[in-house]
């Protein structure tokens, strides 16, 4: 990578999962460079989703390296969330048909509520189904949300504090977007709303989003989060880390005890 920069570039690494991100240095300067980042970065880009993108060069070897304008910001905490700007950047996401229209034709399709379920269960041991996920399992199975194909959005799927950035001049970036997928924007709503957002605020979040907490959109919300909170629970078993799969546990059980407030 340091040899692809040029003279006088120092790289190093940015973090993440991927392994794929730099902070490039040269003087006074600094570019965050990322390897085979998303495809449709630049549409982020202009509609001020991301920092800015300055460059993108392919490779010989078919990668493709970004270079976006690198922002000294701090991630949001979670109480952070709780605010009007978060909703309505993710607004601003969920409603952007230049966004839509790219990912689908790239040929990405939706992801829908069988599907989603489908690939926990597939993932899943007997071992593991236990009486709690085994009675959330059915729950899910008897209450598919219905989705219109117009209801599909392009989602982040990982809208965890860590990925929303404020920068010095107080603008908010969502960034990290390896993950996006075609899906019901509840997708996103509900691990936010669940995780950083008191029952109580709801309706104001949401008129910030502007969108209405109608039964409908309350019960997809219940529906994704149980499924997140099956995965999290196997996820942190499967690790060994008990405190964090009992709390998952507790939620679990709680949406579960919910269920019959959903005639679907």
């Amino acid at each position: 990578m340091e040899h692809f920069m040029g003279e006088g570039w120092h790289l190093r690494p940015a973090g993440g999962a991927t392994g794929e991100a730099y902070i490039a240095e040269q003087g006074k300067q600094k570019i965050f460079i990322k390897r085979n980042s998303s495809p449709f970065l630049a549409v982020l880009s202009a509609e001020g989703i991301v920092p800015k993108l300055l460059w993108t060069k392919r490779l010989e070897n078919g990668d493709v390296i970004t270079a976006q304008q690198w922002v000294s910001g701090r991630e949001l905490k979670g109480s952070e969330m709780n605010c009007s700007r978060v909703a309505g950047l993710l607004a601003k996401i969920h409603r952007s048909e230049e966004l839509l229209d790219m990912f689908m034709r790239m040929g990405n399709k939706p992801l829908d509520p069988g599907k989603l379920y489908r690939t926990t269960t597939d993932r899943m041991t007997e071992e593991e189904k236990d009486r709690d996920i085994s009675e959330a399992l059915r729950c899910l199975k008897e209450k598919f949300p219905a989705l219109p194909p117009d209801m599909y959005v392009v989602c982040h799927a990982d809208v965890h504090h860590n990925n929303w950035i404020e920068d010095e001049q107080k603008n908010l970036f969502l960034i990290d977007w390896d993950g996006a997928q075609v899906a019901d924007p509840a997708l996103d709503l509900a691990p936010l709303l669940y995780e950083y957002v008191p029952e109580k605020d709801w309706n104001q979040w949401f008129e910030s989003y502007g969108e209405k907490p109608e039964e409908n959109l309350l019960f997809r919300l219940w529906w994704y989060r149980l499924i997140q909170c099956i995965d999290n629970v196997l996820w942190f078993r499967r690790r060994g880390e008990k405190v964090e799969a009992a709390r998952w546990l507790t939620q679990l059980k709680k949406l579960t005890e919910e269920s019959g407030h959903f005639n679907k």
